[in-house]
């Protein structure tokens, strides 16, 4: 049995009977040529391939560690590309569900790994390089692949806990990057408008605030563009599906008419009164509401915190609460931060809809009520030149009434509903987005702690619950 597993010929039949299979789930079989390199390393081995060491003699240790690190890099890679990859929850927007401080074990391979687009990249580095302020980009622009994704164990369903990448991410401040870069364009155009209000100037076009609040965003930032797997990875709820139809009403969420049950993690954001004393920061702890959560206002006398449902009614017997009620906004209480930022649509994160997602294949009517929900789909992610000229709609230069779907879309909520930027705020999710469903978490760090206490052993190799 050594003797076999010691066979080059062996090794090569192993080797190639993986490396085939791999080309066919890839589906480029022009990757079959890479077969005789294969044959080879294993068999002929006449070319060194691992040419930074000697094949016959001792090598330096330094050079030792060059071929590990190397090895290494090459493996983790692969597997971050078709198997797994880690990430780091950065905000609270799933709290109680994942907790800021969580990395988790995100399975490519749940929906199909996804192949990048931007195959040149410094490893381990999403989209910039370290050491150069924020502002040295990780990836090459001098290959770029379109959009594949190879066949997985299944699909995006309804309550999934999706890892995608950021879609408002595809243009980005450096000097601000913590805040869309649409979100800046957006509050730049209501400030030119406030101030013609204001000086009793006549109010101009929406177009014409537009080109004067985008020159002055560039004019003031270094504004670059990223490519989809280059932009930042959010972890969300998906809640809607292709074709799911989603409505919000006081908080509560409706697909496609019925209502949707609440998850025991999920948290709002409730005024809490109290008699004047403050509540026992032991309490708070207890409920597992973070020093960050525990906002005073009015004095001293109400607090704002995010709760689930239990810990609001367990909260609302203390000896000291004198009341508490959600912070659900008004009906017809018009956001512009909410999508689709457009004054007919009269939503914000708690009134909203109803609105359709988007299914691959779909054909809609386009008209000057509806544009708003489709533009960045038909602009920026299914690449077309979109312009609305006369109230006339222009798709690639040719007037329009309709337009066909050319990828499904996905609706996507955080279970911290009031501490959330999700598809309220910046709309559908593209499927070509998808990165990959959260299995595991595997360390746990919590940033309030002191000592060993900062680490959370309890949610070790916990799963990613839906």
């Amino acid at each position: 049995m050594k003797e076999l597993l010691r066979n080059k010929y062996f090794k090569f039949g192993v080797a190639g009977v993986l490396y085939i299979l791999w080309v066919i789930w890839v589906g480029n079989f022009w990757l079959l040529l890479g077969l005789p390199v294969v044959f080879d390393i294993y068999v002929s081995k006449k070319v060194n391939w691992s040419f930074w060491k000697k094949r016959h003699g001792k090598n330096h240790v330094v050079i030792e560690w060059l071929d590990a690190l190397i090895f290494a890099v090459i493996a983790v890679t692969l597997i971050n590309i078709f198997l797994f990859q880690n990430y780091r929850i950065p905000t609270p927007s799933m709290e109680k569900t994942l907790l800021v401080g969580d990395h988790l074990a995100v399975s490519k391979v749940a929906y199909g790994p996804r192949m990048p687009n931007t195959p040149i990249a410094f490893p381990f580095t999403q989209h910039t390089m370290p050491l150069t302020g924020g502002k040295g980009k990780s990836w090459s622009d001098l290959v770029h692949w379109d959009y594949k994704r190879l066949k997985g164990f299944g699909h995006v369903k309804n309550n999934d806990i999706v890892v995608f990448n950021f879609p408002a991410g595809d243009t980005v401040c450096l000097e601000q990057q913590a805040v869309s870069y649409y979100e800046i364009l957006r509050e730049r155009m209501e400030m030119l408008t406030a101030e013609d209000i204001r000086s009793g100037k006549p109010i101009k076009s929406r177009d014409d605030y537009y080109s004067t609040a985008r020159q002055m965003i560039w004019n003031e930032y270094t504004v670059i563009y990223r490519p989809v797997d280059r932009r930042d990875n959010y972890v969300k709820r998906c809640v809607g599906i292709p074709g799911d139809t989603v409505v919000i009403k006081g908080g509560n969420l409706f697909i496609n008419g019925t209502g949707v049950e609440e998850f025991k993690t999920q948290q709002t954001s409730y005024y809490v009164r109290t008699n004047g004393t403050r509540i026992n920061p032991k309490a708070f702890e207890r409920m597992g509401v973070s020093k960050a959560d525990q906002s005073l206002m009015l004095s001293g006398t109400v607090y704002r915190l995010p709760l689930t449902r239990e810990n609001a009614e367990l909260i609302s017997g203390f000896a000291n609460v004198t009341g508490i009620e959600a912070d659900y906004r008004r009906p017809a209480e018009y956001s512009p931060a909410v999508f689709p930022h457009d004054p007919q649509y009269r939503w914000n994160e708690d009134h909203f809809g109803p609105l359709w997602i988007p299914k691959r294949g779909t054909t809609v009517k386009l008209d000057l009520t509806n544009i708003s929900f489709y533009t960045s789909i038909i602009d920026i992610y299914e690449e077309n030149d979109l312009e609305v000229r006369d109230s006339v709609i222009f798709i690639n230069g040719a007037p329009t009434d309709s337009y066909t779907f050319k990828m499904d879309y996905y609706w996507m909520m955080g279970d911290n509903r009031h501490d959330s930027a999700d598809s309220r705020f910046w709309g559908f999710v593209p499927e070509d987005h998808i990165v990959g469903r959260p299995v595991l978490v595997w360390l746990s760090i919590d940033k309030e702690a002191q000592g060993f206490k900062k680490i959370r052993f309890n949610r070790f190799f916990k799963g990613a619950r839906r």
